[in-house]
């Protein structure tokens, strides 16, 4: 019998990059909350001796993707020492900035009974925030985590149908002389740059809302506080943020 987990979505609410360590990762000092948008996994645990993992995409917002060896999830079933199938329902977006591999990935290793942020961060920068969860202080190159207070949020995220590749926006922030960017994020200068396409997303959404949005981590998710009806090209979505 499978056992159904969810994966809560992760949105980067501030992000301030300062430093870079010697094997060439960044270091950040960032704001994240964990949002109700979910996926979910049906984990069915192999019997003992059983060698081999499944893993399956049963309904995608935007594609459907085959999991192989190195999908984030297959990782964390590894590190965990798991071998199973899993029924994987895609809500979060791909390439959106909304941590969902990470979030995949730390669901499985909730499962396990993991809580081991240096595991976690073994996998992906942002899996060690989305194994805590809530909300919180990020900070070193995502496994520092720092609760901080839940503060009841409605906010409406904008995801063009465009992602952007994490590193590719911080190479880009590299070659523009690591600009800080004036709206809380060091990223949305590179990710404007490197994608253009952003711009008609975020002024449409400031149109709408009548607010400044942010950009969500390295892109492509544009939000704003509050709940309000948005036209044209996007996946619009009001969500909470999650305990």
């Amino acid at each position: 019998m499978s056992i159904e987990v969810i994966a809560p979505a992760k949105l980067t609410v501030s992000l301030r990059i300062t430093g870079r360590r010697d094997d060439g990762y960044h270091l950040i000092d960032a704001e994240m909350v964990s949002l109700d948008l979910h996926d979910t996994l049906a984990i069915d645990v192999a019997p003992a001796g059983s060698v081999g993992t499944g893993a399956m995409i049963v309904e995608g917002r935007r594609d459907r993707v085959a999991l192989g060896a190195d999908n984030l999830v297959a990782r964390a079933l590894a590190a965990a020492g798991l071998v199973a199938d899993v029924t994987l329902t895609k809500r979060i977006p791909a390439g959106a900035g909304l941590g969902g591999g990470s979030a995949d990935a730390a669901a499985i290793l909730r499962f396990a009974g993991i809580d081991d942020l240096d595991l976690a961060a073994s996998l992906g920068a942002d899996v060690p925030f989305c194994l805590v969860g809530g909300r919180a202080r990020v900070r070193g190159i995502g496994e520092v985590i720092e609760p901080l207070p839940y503060e009841s949020r409605v906010l409406t995220l904008v995801t063009p149908e465009f992602g952007c590749s994490t590193p590719e926006v911080y190479a880009m922030w590299d070659r523009m002389g690591e600009p800080r960017g004036d709206n809380g994020n060091d990223l949305e200068p590179a990710a404007v740059t490197l994608e253009p396409r952003l711009v008609a997303v975020r002024d449409r959404l400031a149109d709408e809302a009548g607010l400044k949005p942010r950009l969500a981590g390295s892109g492509s998710t544009w939000f704003v506080d509050g709940a309000h009806d948005v036209t044209g090209g996007v996946v619009v979505q009001t969500v909470e943020s999650a305990v």
